[in-house]
């Protein structure tokens, strides 16, 4: 799997580092943490419990795709579709690290890494919009948790809460689940192999995890 990418920046571009998993990661548990130690971070993400409520067409375009788009993908929606609905988090994010990254550090999940490498993946090899998306702020450093595809296989209770692009197929399988697990984990080392990546192992529990995480973050300063 092998793309060129060029990626332009912005000028006065912020600064903000993100948080980037596969599925099952940890990502939202270890910012969870770090919210509940009041962490002087910044913490951006299209999950519920970190857009606030003026911005709740987010929650609901996410409740939409997971709910509509996805069980019907390849049916009554093409990738086409799904990735385009999907832009709407990228520029939300994008617009919130311009605000959030101009008053302190900002942590950001996953930002248009993950979506772009799960519309590849779904099919979508070669929409403008991505070249679009690369040319957005990029981080100062990625935070890589790292997790094996049969401890995601287990915190996903073995498939039973999964969606459509988190797995090859109509119905999720321990194989097809770790085969497009460990295909989404190398389209995203890829798209950010021109940063600087710190790769957090798996620590064993969450409260490990966001210490390992502020480690990092603090050898960055903050």
């Amino acid at each position: 799997m092998t793309h060129a990418i060029t990626v332009t920046q912005e000028t006065d571009d912020p600064e903000f580092v993100v948080l980037l998993g596969a599925d099952y990661a940890g990502k939202s548990a270890t910012m969870s943490a770090l919210a509940a130690a009041r962490s002087p971070w910044h913490l951006v993400s299209t999950d519920d419990a970190f857009v606030p409520s003026r911005h709740a067409l987010i929650s609901r375009l996410r409740r939409a795709v997971l709910g509509d788009v996805l069980p019907a993908l390849g049916r009554d929606y093409s990738p086409d579709l799904m990735a385009s609905v999907l832009q709407v988090a990228v520029v939300h994010l994008r617009d919130r690290i311009r605000r959030s990254a101009s008053r302190g550090p900002t942590l950001v999940d996953s930002y248009y890494y993950k979506i772009l490498a799960k519309c590849r993946l779904a099919g979508v090899e070669d929409n403008p919009m991505f070249a679009w998306w690369r040319s957005f702020p990029q981080p100062r450093r990625v935070i890589y948790l790292d997790v094996a595809p049969d401890t995601a296989w287990m915190r996903c209770q073995e498939g039973s809460v999964t969606n459509r692009l988190e797995h090859y197929g109509d119905h999720p399988d321990r194989v097809s689940f770790a085969t497009f697990q460990t295909h989404l984990r190398e389209a995203m080392l890829e798209e950010v192999r021109h940063l600087p990546v710190s790769v957090i192992k798996e620590q064993g529990s969450v409260a490990r995890t966001a210490r390992a995480v502020r480690e990092v973050l603090a050898s960055e300063g903050y």
